[in-house]
């Protein structure tokens, strides 16, 4: 069945103006106007977070909607398929962001997009967030549909390994090289 809904998840610290969003978004309204594409700047708590995300997709059709999640959002759209059945994206997903985050608790963290003064565009990052992001946790769960992960080895920011063996039932791309902003993502979103 085609896609006929499409949820973008960004990343920590990243927000619908990343590149990855943007330039799906695009593609979208160019090549699939049919196509519900809906983006949300997701809050920095992790249940908030989810919390307007499954409203906004409450009525979504599971069959012929599909998540795409970035980082954060890769973590986020697991769980978001796993209560939905849909299938899923994930672009160089945090494995565990209960553990890498923790570094950023109780700090300002400003969006990559913004200026580093730009404290109105700034996450705070809250010591309760960790258990937030450990309850949205299935990875003990089978996955909520059909999955395809794409993995870059030159992630700087997360293993791509620790990804391959978080994700084994995922359709995997190992891309060599690339990073953790996927920068060649253009070349790689025939395949999303």
């Amino acid at each position: 069945m085609p896609t006929t809904h499409l949820l973008y998840l960004h990343g920590f610290r990243s927000s619908p103006q990343s590149f990855k969003a943007r330039y799906l978004a695009n593609i979208i309204a160019q090549r699939h106007p049919q196509v519900q594409w809906w983006c949300p700047q997701l809050p920095a708590s992790p249940a908030q977070a989810m919390a307007q995300v499954l409203a906004g997709v409450a009525d979504w059709p599971s069959r012929s909607m599909a998540v795409v999640g970035s980082s954060l959002g890769g973590y986020y759209a697991s769980y978001v398929a796993q209560r939905k059945g849909c299938k899923s994206v994930l672009l160089n997903p945090a494995v565990a962001p209960d553990e890498t985050l923790a570094q950023y608790i109780d700090s300002h963290q400003p969006l990559w997009h913004q200026p580093a003064n730009a404290q109105e565009e700034a996450i705070f990052f809250r010591a309760e967030y960790i258990d937030e992001l450990r309850a949205l946790s299935v990875r003990a769960l089978p996955p909520g549909g059909p999955e395809l992960g794409i993995f870059c080895t030159g992630d700087e920011v997360l293993d791509w390994r620790e990804m391959v063996q978080r994700y084994p039932q995922a359709r995997q791309r190992i891309v060599q090289g690339g990073d953790h902003a996927i920068s060649d993502f253009a070349a790689l979103v025939p395949e999303v």
